[in-house]
């Protein structure tokens, strides 16, 4: 699905990932870790084709995101990041009907089978309900699940988010990093996800892509776990990680 071919990504001056390549296949749940500002947002933009890599190159489906035309990548790749969306009057259903956008006509007219896939995707999300609310009236947890909504009326093959938890309290995340495990598992995509909770990744992710400066190691959960390369990343001197439970603790 998304093939990373020996990659050399950089912010600034500064190369955070350095000749490495791995392959995200659909079906799967793929967690995004790193310690803060090792690059995991640039990697998503990135395979989005929002920003681009130093060397090597980005292939989805075989074929060489720089030489997809955007409006057949807008087919392929959802991106959803952290940003509220909160334009006065916009109604949920009417926010999730721009995901149809790279479908509809140059008058951007929404048909009956667009109509149906936006109703679906609301379904999914579990905010069918709220279809009607307006979207600066949403929590926190409500407006992530309808840019999820938006991503799945996009009706793309992968979904790339970017921190999707984050502002969400602890019950929020764990319900929708299972949403999301759901998408890749019973829709088939390909989802990737950046995040922070270590615990909740380790205990839905069916792989873990680690960015260990200047390296980057993809492997099944289990098997990133039992390598010892997050117990290496995250022990500092006054913080240690469980292994058992996922968690980071402070050292007494």
């Amino acid at each position: 699905m998304i093939e990373l071919r020996n990659i050399t990504l950089a912010f600034g001056h500064r190369t955070l990932i350095t000749e490495s390549s791995t392959l995200f296949e659909r079906g799967n749940l793929i967690a995004l870790l790193g310690r803060n500002g090792t690059g995991k947002s640039t990697l998503l933009r990135a395979m989005a084709a929002l920003g681009r890599v130093t060397a090597g190159s980005i292939a989805i489906d075989g074929e060489d995101i720089e030489d997809i035309a955007a409006a057949t990548l807008a087919r392929k790749i959802a991106f959803v990041n952290t940003e509220r969306v909160d334009v006065e009057a916009l109604s949920v259903h009417d926010l999730v009907a721009i995901g149809r956008a790279p479908y509809t006509d140059w008058m951007g007219r929404i048909g009956t089978d667009d109509e149906a896939v936006i109703e679906r995707s609301m379904e999914i999300a579990g905010i069918a309900s709220m279809r009607d609310r307006r979207v600066d009236t949403l929590s926190d947890g409500e407006c992530q699940r309808v840019m999820i909504a938006r991503a799945l009326a996009q009706d793309t093959p992968a979904i790339l988010l970017d921190e999707p938890t984050s502002f969400l309290d602890l019950p929020n995340r764990y319900e929708l990093c299972t949403l999301l495990r759901r998408l890749a598992h019973e829709e088939h995509k390909c989802v990737i996800f950046s995040t922070h909770e270590l615990d909740i990744a380790l205990s839905l992710a069916d792989s873990i892509a680690l960015v260990d400066t200047p390296h980057l190691k993809h492997m099944p959960t289990q098997s990133m776990v039992q390598s010892g390369n997050i117990e290496r990343l995250f022990d500092s001197e006054h913080v240690t990680f469980d292994a058992a439970t996922g968690s980071i603790r402070l050292k007494r």
